[in-house]
């Protein structure tokens, strides 16, 4: 296929300059991988992947020669890293998997581009395009894109043993290309490998079931990952799947985190056992508290407090999941629906002074000063949180006055 016009100039200008002065010193540099599939399937290209079958100290001397900034990023797997113009482009160096591990592999460098392709994951992403614009396609993987066919190279079997995060790919994958019926092979081989996952990290684990709640098609593929018994294996504490789903037929934000707080019920141990970082336990903590909830028959002033204790994305969450705690009327999801238009409408109301304030007006530095500030934010809370700085600190001196009375 010689179609340069419709895949190298799919890629922004910028890029396609920067191919061109990386293709004068690596003429058989070719793009390959997901940037190759997207641009065939004409979606957006995230990052741009590049194979030479030159081996990597001498593609790091040609770009230096050349002037290009060079980092050795992973020189045991055939990387480097070449920035031009401040952005980095990854070129590797063809590979063979002499060894495996279902984790690691040990490689060689060849210059046979086929058998670089035979060792990635699927058809779909084991396509090359070099700077003439030529499609090198060896397992019919353009007709699988245009089929929604997620599809392994060769047997599913040896893919996934030799890394069995395979499995997780070929979900978050089939979620975002695939139609029609998975992949019959694929499944049957999932299926008798799903222990395989138990030597994968949970870093790698949650970085993949990250990316599938957060795509598309997440409660067909979610389905499809409990008949393989994947969902049992990667959530050992349990999983509540209708609720999940539920909360993804109503329409729920594509938030992996709100996701996953409808996909368990055990979110605390989750998060400890797939080590989220202190931010997503954070937030997967917020959303799944045990908390009040904001009701649609509560006052402005009533609604106006919770939100200034909380976000209101994370209210508006909670309504979510308890709207999908068990199913809904039309009626009931409409009722619904109004209390988060309500909480995600209001403003939110700051808190108009703190510590600095209480010193200004004589209060002691110390453990005093924390309890008055959280003495008049409870009155600022109950008042429904319209008093101002002036009326607040007015409370810190009437605080200030019964404590120097009472001494």
């Amino acid at each position: 296929m010689g179609a340069r016009d419709t895949l190298i100039n799919g890629l922004d200008p910028s890029r396609q300059a920067a191919l061109a002065r990386l293709w004068q010193v690596l003429p058989a540099m070719r793009l390959v991988g997901g940037c190759v599939r997207d641009l065939l399937a004409d979606r957006p290209i995230a990052d741009i992947d590049l194979a030479t079958p030159e081996p990597p100290e001498q593609v790091m001397e040609r770009l230096r020669a050349y002037g290009a900034h060079v980092v050795a990023t992973g020189l045991q797997h055939g990387t480097v890293t070449a920035v031009l113009d401040g952005a980095p482009y990854e070129i590797t160096t063809l590979r063979r998997d002499m060894e495996t591990d279902g984790r690691h592999a040990v490689v060689r460098w060849t210059q046979d581009w086929q058998a670089d392709a035979q060792r990635r994951d699927f058809t779909i992403n084991a396509m090359s395009v070099d700077q003439a614009g030529v499609l090198y396609d060896y397992f019919g993987g353009q007709a699988d894109l245009a089929a929604g066919h997620v599809r392994f190279v060769g047997a599913p079997a040896l893919r996934i043993k030799e890394d069995a995060l395979r499995i997780l790919r070929f979900f978050r994958f089939y979620g975002r290309y695939g139609h029609g019926a998975p992949d019959q092979q694929a499944v049957q081989a999932i299926t008798c490998g799903v222990a395989l996952l138990d030597g994968l990290s949970v870093e790698r684990i949650w970085m993949e079931l990250r990316r599938i709640l957060a795509g598309p098609n997440v409660a067909a593929i979610l389905r499809l990952m409990d008949s393989t018994g994947v969902l049992a294996r990667i959530l050992p504490e349990g999983h509540t799947l209708d609720r999940c789903v539920r909360l993804l037929d109503d329409g729920a934000p594509a938030n992996a985190l709100l996701r996953l707080a409808g996909l368990t019920m055990h979110t605390a141990a989750v998060a400890r056992r797939l080590k989220l970082s202190r931010a997503e336990t954070g937030a997967l903590a917020a959303l799944s508290r045990a908390a009040p909830l904001p009701d649609v028959s509560m006052s402005e002033v009533a609604l106006r407090r919770l939100v200034a204790e909380e976000p209101a994305d994370v209210l508006a969450g909670r309504i979510w999941l308890h709207q999908a705690a068990q199913p809904r009327t039309a009626e009931e999801k409409a009722t619904f629906a109004q209390l988060r238009h309500r909480v995600c409408g209001l403003t939110v109301p700051a808190f108009p002074v703190a510590g600095r304030d209480v010193l200004a007006m004589g209060g002691q530095a110390g453990p005093e000063v924390g309890r008055i500030v959280g003495l008049v934010r409870q009155w600022w809370l109950d008042g429904g949180c319209h008093a101002d700085a002036q009326a607040c600190r007015a409370q810190i001196a009437l605080y200030l006055g019964t404590k120097a009375a009472q001494s």
